[in-house]
């Protein structure tokens, strides 16, 4: 294939990843993005593969068979609940995919024509390596971190011990260091202690996060991602990869922006802050409070004869995979002449989209799903909001109290509407360590049981 061709090929898909984007921005367009992207690949990697300086085929189809394999495998046994830390462990690869290829380009440069006259490494071309392996370092190790505090391999608390802050502040700038050191001068010892320090930094960046903070940790790792690919793209002088790894660069800030932004938190805070702290700190639970417990049938008869319901779903949810028994109960009560709709926090759940995703496996109409600006202002009127293990982002306390730890972040207003009805196993505080003061209302009725097993108990009543 000519370069020419090749050029185009690449043109094309990088438009087909743009148009990717683009449908999933969208629940109802979703499906077609995820084809636009898988067709995108598809050219990338065929153009990529018959290009006329590919001198074996054996490791690349035996790459292909096997990553294919795995992925395929993964794909088929995956639960939606594991979704979030399957996502972190794809960055993972994603950043030694990065340190890897940087590291062959390092001891064979002439292989990737990025030497100049003399036989040495091009000065770019040190720059351009040198940024990718050591985003694509951190990218790894603060993913395997994600992966273990989602997964639950390692506590979701944050881990925190003295001068952490400082001695952060101090491997950055030793990295930044090596890595002018590097482009001056590209010695193998300062490629590696760069890279080391870079897996070592990934790693103490993210053991100070908490749980709340996942969500946003998730969306900043993949913009890591697509920051270490696009730098390895300028190695190999790839014009795909450049491009891809930017739009999933620039995508993933944007995202963690709007995150942070519906957290009312800065990035910087959501890295240095350790939010989300031990839930059984003392004081995080005033039990001496009176709550109002119910039952299935309750929650069935107020519901029933309800004019209109919002489901707002939550972490506990998605751990009791109740999303299918929540779409039987909403079936039931449209039947009965009930207006029902979803009300979805940008933070809830484990990684953006969440509750999004697990609503779409169990065949929500996605025009009963609204986000939070979409519907806060329609609690007010609501006969019944259904609250299915969703703590922080339904906490009045972001409100009421400046002390808070979620102080002024925005909530779904759930505590306006005439009832509450709040599934959760206990009064445990959530991931913010807090206690939830719309456990105490006079208008919450408290479920306590497994999400599914209520829920299934309640689809019975009705």
């Amino acid at each position: 294939m000519s370069e020419n061709l090749t050029a185009l090929a690449y043109l094309v898909a990088s438009v087909l990843f743009i148009m990717a984007l683009r449908g999933l921005s969208s629940p109802e367009s979703s499906r077609k993005g995820n084809i636009y992207g898988i067709v995108g690949m598809a050219i990338a990697i065929a153009t990529t593969v018959v290009r006329p300086d590919v001198v074996s085929y054996g490791w690349i189809l035996g790459g292909i068979v096997l990553g294919g394999g795995v992925g395929t495998m993964i794909a088929l046994r995956i639960k939606m609940t594991a979704m979030p830390e399957l996502v972190a462990a794809f960055h993972s690869l994603v950043g030694m995919a990065a340190v890897m290829v940087a590291a062959a380009a390092f001891y064979n440069p002439a292989a990737y024509g990025i030497v100049d006259a003399e036989g040495v490494l091009k000065l770019a071309s040190r720059i351009e390596m040198g940024l990718g392996v050591a985003i694509g370092a951190i990218t790894f190790s603060g993913s395997v971190i994600a992966f273990a505090k989602l997964k639950g391999i390692m506590t979701g608390n944050p881990i925190v011990f003295p001068g952490q802050h400082p001695l952060n502040a101090l491997i950055g700038l030793v990295i930044i260091g090596l890595l002018i050191g590097f482009a001056a001068e590209p010695s193998p010892v300062l490629f590696w202690i760069m890279t080391g320090l870079a897996f070592a930094i990934g790693f103490l960046l993210i053991i100070p996060v908490g749980g709340a903070d996942m969500p946003v940790i998730v969306s900043m790792l993949n913009s890591y991602s697509g920051w270490a690919a696009a730098g390895i793209g300028f190695t190999l002088e790839n014009t795909a990869l450049i491009i891809t790894g930017a739009l999933v660069g620039s995508s993933g800030a944007i995202l963690s922006y709007i995150m942070c932004k519906a957290m009312n938190r800065s990035i910087v805070n959501v890295v240095l802050g350790g939010f989300g702290g031990d839930t059984s700190a003392a004081g995080a639970i005033r039990s001496d409070r009176p709550v109002r417990p119910g039952s299935a049938e309750d929650a069935a008869f107020i519901m029933k004869n309800a004019g209109s319901v919002i489901i707002v779903p939550g972490y506990g949810m998605a751990v009791a995979q109740a999303q299918h028994s929540v779409r039987e109960m909403a079936d039931a009560l449209k039947a009965n002449g009930v207006k029902v709709r979803y009300a979805i926090h940008p933070v809830a759940g484990r990684m953006p989209g969440h509750m999004n995703v697990l609503l779409a496996e169990a065949n929500v109409p996605y025009d009963e799903v609204a986000e939070l600006e979409e519907i806060n202002a329609d609690f007010s009127s609501t006969d019944v909001s259904f609250v299915i293990g969703a703590n922080d982002v339904t906490n009045p306390a972001a409100r009421t109290d400046p002390q808070s730890p979620i102080a002024g972040m925005p909530i779904l207003d759930v505590d306006k509407s005439r009832t509450v009805l709040f599934v959760k196993r206990s009064l445990s505080p959530g991931y913010a360590g807090i206690d939830n003061d719309l456990f105490y209302a006079e208008s919450t009725m408290m479920l306590f049981a497994d999400a599914k097993k209520m829920v299934d108990d309640i689809v019975k009543s009705l």
